[in-house]
């Protein structure tokens, strides 16, 4: 066998432009391999790798596969050892007829990266077709006065093999008026002519009977005879003539059947019988099979289908025949003219399956056109639609490839529908043509989105944990594991806020859920950014804000300042007799821990000693007198306020209030057991006051000098001590226990409260000014004396 140097790509592949231009060097020069027809299927045929300098390795790797015109296997590549095969017996007259030398061209396609390397194969004939004469006898009449040395055309065998095994040499029988002379056509084939040695003589042989033998040289040499009968005729001293010795014309391949082609002419100057011609075509090939000659008018006609594709020329050789056995001859050459009757034809060598987005100038697909016709009707144009993204780009010959023209995008546009348009230019113009559906994967280039920018979800406080309270939701553009969402707690913006134990989210679909119960008052509201993430490679995420208010309940009773219910004695307030109706007595006072309408609170009177003497405002808990006092009404009154908040349900407390009628003595007034109070004699009242006033300031200042000590003790100690008193700083907020009395309660006065640490609550009240309604006797020094007092503890 025989193999041409291959060049070797020695160059690497930056860009798809530097590919074609490396493809179309590798192509320029083709390796060549010669073997002969009908070898065994299977059989090997070069070392195709080595040949091309290619790596047995690279051929897998790079989709090494033999690509032949119109996708026949006649060649398979072993990529693992890169031996080329036959894929099954190859028969040269089949496969080009006539042509020769017989070449069949094809390409070793590389697609990754596209590379092509074209190689020829040639077909060397062997012997395997014997001469055949197509009739098995052929009839002469010669005249019996031919002179010796006259020539007689005899009718070719065929031999469909070419070269020395095609029919090299023609033989007679032995005998002794004619021998066999062997001659070459234009054309490369051989004919006999019969040459007369010995002149005829009817009256001794009326007829010969000879056999006619073609020879080829081949390996072993093949044969075929057929037989010749010789009719020895009268005197005829004219042979026919034709006009034209050559005759040419053309024909168009699409004529129809029966058309004329031509009309030979020839003459003959004997008379009679002896004058009249006849004519006949003289090869007994194919020609036969394809024109037909009227034998009395001499016109030749279209017998078959001609193709331009297959035979261009014909030689045609036709005979003229006089009555007297004389004949002549002459050529029509006949040229078949090509018409455009072929489509153009598409062989599709590599898919992709699907081309990935934002890629550009990806191969799409590989393809080869061809057109077996000629001239403009071979030339060809590919084209697709104007509004794709994609381009066609010639490589190599008649090879293209589809590439996208810029970076597509699967969210805009997921398939396309290609057509590939092939045309040629002939007239009329033939097109065929290829759809193909490219469909674009996916790449993670498109971010989770959330619907909204912020979310703000609110809950009620005290809710179940695990309680759903809201969902998040964002989408993503792209497809498949690309488009999935996780969603997750980012750290929130105030690192105070205990995210991980108040809130969780399902990283699926999103749903957020309190993880524990929540309380308006310690944590009215938060906020904290949450994540969406998608499962691409990389991965892409965005952010939302979620904002959580929490919604107050009535979870909380109202809680009473003042009066003190907790203190070891209880609070009684001192109303004089001369009252007026609405005299202010004293203000409950109130706190709810809740909000809004919940926190609301009205005041409302349970019960009282005795009904309709005191009322209580429902909207600032100030309890004062319905009516004017009388000295019927009891000294002693108990009352029961209830304070009410507005939620839903309502949530209340109670408080009780001891009021104690005196006649115009502002001091307080310490009762004394009932039961002793039951048993003692009656005193007059002034005597009572002043003993009751004369312990009262006793106790108080012996106490006084008590609290100074602690007072004392607890700054040396520090606030942090356990079990010591703690003084506030200033007195209360005027709004909870300042009472301004309004009406007919003229005094003003104060509360300050010291907490121990011990169980009990002592409440100290200090009433400033003294009523002016007290006898004059000794009012002077109560005053100074408890202005003194106060002094020592830094009230004013």
């Amino acid at each position: 066998m025989e193999t041409a140097p291959a060049k070797t790509l020695q160059k690497r592949q930056v860009i798809f432009l530097a590919i074609l231009l490396l493809l179309w060097e590798a192509g320029s020069e083709a390796v060549r391999y010669s073997m002969p027809e009908e070898t065994e299927s299977g059989s090997f045929v070069a070392t195709l790798a080595k040949d091309l300098g290619l790596r047995v390795g690279e051929l897998a790797s790079r989709g090494a596969r033999i690509h032949y015109k119109g996708n026949k296997q006649l060649l398979q590549l072993d990529v693992t050892t890169g031996n080329l095969l036959l894929c099954e017996k190859l028969d040269r007259e089949v496969l080009c007829g006539a042509t020769d030398p017989c070449i069949l061209h094809f390409q070793l396609l590389l697609e990754n990266p596209v590379q092509f390397f074209q190689a020829d194969l040639q077909l060397t004939d062997i012997n395997d077709h014997s001469p055949e004469f197509l009739e098995r006898e052929m009839l002469l009449k010669i005249p019996e006065n031919v002179q010796t040395g006259t020539v007689f055309p005899l009718k070719i065998a065929q031999d469909f093999d070419i070269g020395s095994n095609t029919i090299q040499n023609y033989t007679i029988s032995p005998n002794s008026h004619f021998h066999v002379v062997t001659h070459n056509r234009g054309d490369g084939r051989k004919y006999p002519e019969l040459v007369l040695d010995k002149p005829l003589d009817r009256e001794e042989g009326p007829e010969l009977s000879l056999t006619l033998t073609a020879l080829d040289s081949g390996a072993p040499p093949r044969s075929g005879t057929t037989a010749v009968r010789i009719e020895v005729v009268d005197i005829n001293d004219n042979a026919p003539e034709f006009l034209q010795l050559v005759y040419e014309v053309q024909i168009p391949e699409n004529s129809p059947l029966n058309s004329l082609v031509v009309t030979v002419s020839a003459r003959d100057l004997d008379a009679g019988t002896n004058g009249n011609v006849a004519y006949a075509l003289f090869q007994g090939d194919e020609v036969t099979q394809l024109f037909v000659i009227d034998e009395i008018t001499g016109e030749i006609r279209l017998k078959r289908a001609l193709d331009f594709e297959s035979t261009r020329y014909y030689n045609v050789e036709v005979a003229a025949t006089d009555g007297g056995g004389l004949s002549g001859k002459c050529t029509v050459v006949i040229e078949v003219v090509d018409v455009n009757d072929n489509v153009p034809e598409l062989t599709m060598s590599t898919l992709t399956s699907s081309t990935p987005e934002n890629s550009p100038e990806t191969v799409v697909a590989v393809f080869s056109v061809s057109d077996p016709d000629s001239g403009d009707n071979g030339r060809m144009v590919c084209s697709i639609q104007n509004d794709l993204p994609f381009l066609l780009k010639p490589t190599f010959k008649n090879f293209y490839t589809l590439v996208t023209e810029r970076p597509l995008d699967r969210e805009s546009r997921a398939e396309y529908n290609v057509t590939i348009t092939v045309t040629d230019m002939g007239t009329p113009r033939l097109k065929t043509q290829h759809n193909i559906t490219v469909l674009v994967s996916d790449v993670n280039d498109n971010a989770p989105a959330f619907t909204q920018t912020s979310y703000t979800l609110s809950v009620r406080e005290n809710n179940s944990p695990a309680l759903h309270i809201g969902t998040v939701r964002a989408t993503d553009r792209d497809a498949g594991a690309n488009a999935q969402v996780t969603y997750s707690l980012l750290p929130p913006l105030d690192p105070h806020v205990p995210l991980a134990s108040l809130v969780s989210i399902n990283p699926d679909n999103g749903h957020l859920f309190a993880l524990r119960s929540l309380d308006y008052e310690a944590l009215r509201a938060f906020e904290f950014p949450v994540g969406a993430a998608d499962r691409g490679s990389p991965a892409l995420s965005s952010q939302a804000l979620v904002r959580v208010l929490v919604a107050d309940d009535n979870d909380n009773a109202p809680f009473v300042l003042y009066p003190l219910q907790n203190a070891s004695a209880p609070c009684t307030e001192l109303v004089p007799r001369a009252a007026e109706a609405g005299y202010l007595v004293t203000k409950v006072v109130a706190v709810d821990g809740d909000s809004g309408q919940n926190a609301w609170l009205s005041y409302q009177l349970l019960k009282a000693t005795e009904p309709g003497l005191f009322g209580v405002w429902a909207h600032n808990g100030e309890v004062r007198t319905a009516r004017l006092l009388s000295e019927r009404d009891a000294a002693k009154h108990r009352l029961a306020v209830l304070v009410k908040d507005n939620g839903e349900p309502p949530l209340s407390a109670s408080v009780t209030l001891h009021v104690l009628l005196v006649d115009g003595f502002s001091q307080p007034y310490l009762p004394v057991p009932e039961a002793e109070a039951a048993d003692a004699t009656p005193a007059d009242p002034l005597t009572v006051y002043l003993v009751v006033a004369l312990a009262s300031v006793s106790s108080l200042f012996l106490f006084s000098v008590l609290v100074f000590v602690a007072v004392r003790l607890c700054r040396r100690g520090g606030a942090a001590s356990v079990g010591r008193c703690s003084v506030p700083e200033g007195p209360f907020p005027g709004h909870l226990v300042d009472v301004s009395g309004t009406g007919t309660l003229s005094q003003s006065y104060q509360y300050e409260v010291c907490l121990t640490g011990g169980s009990g609550l002592n409440e100290f009240k200090f009433l400033k000014p003294i009523l002016p309604n007290l006898p004059p006797q000794g009012a002077g020094e109560e005053i100074e004396e408890n202005a003194n007092f106060r002094n020592s503890f830094g009230f004013s």
